[in-house]
């Protein structure tokens, strides 16, 4: 296609350069680095009230701390909420807990139209998936080692 349009290799390289969008990284990793910081706020807010309110030990409330970030990544995802603040924040968005939560959720949402079976649990893993199995492949060869090293 280039050679249809463009003289040379030149002339395309310099048009590809116009194309690209411009980035801002300074800007961009102050955004991600806002937002990342507010959603573990977030975390850290309600980590504290639940130990306070609840009445939990640290190890029970950070259990249920981990279960209402999920839920509140899976939710806003399911509102298109998550997306809009990933457009903004980038990587400031993929906090671990709501971020994989998000990563589940968006593909399920997508292919929500084939159907529960082909389309939501089909797709519900297609990014997280591969993190799951090298995350449980790699903790198993781990425990293995540590285990014989013990022995």
């Amino acid at each position: 296609m280039a050679n249809n349009l463009f003289h040379n290799k030149q002339d395309y390289k310099k048009y590809v350069q116009e194309k690209s969008p411009k980035h801002n990284y300074f800007k961009n990793c102050i955004w991600a680095f806002m937002v990342g910081g507010t959603i573990c706020t977030i975390g850290q807010f309600v980590h504290n009230q639940i130990e306070k309110f609840l009445n939990l030990d640290h190890l029970n409330a950070t259990n249920a701390t981990i279960l209402v970030m999920i839920f509140l990544g899976a939710l806003f995802t399911g509102l298109g909420v998550y997306d809009q603040i990933g457009k903004r924040a980038g990587a400031g968005s993929i906090v671990p807990i709501t971020g994989f939560a998000n990563s589940i959720v968006a593909p399920a949402m997508e292919f929500k139209r084939e159907g529960y079976v082909f389309g939501v649990a089909a797709k519900m893993f297609v990014l997280a998936g591969p993190v799951l199995v090298y995350g449980i492949t790699s903790s198993v060869i781990v425990g293995i080692i540590y285990y014989f090293i013990q022995k």
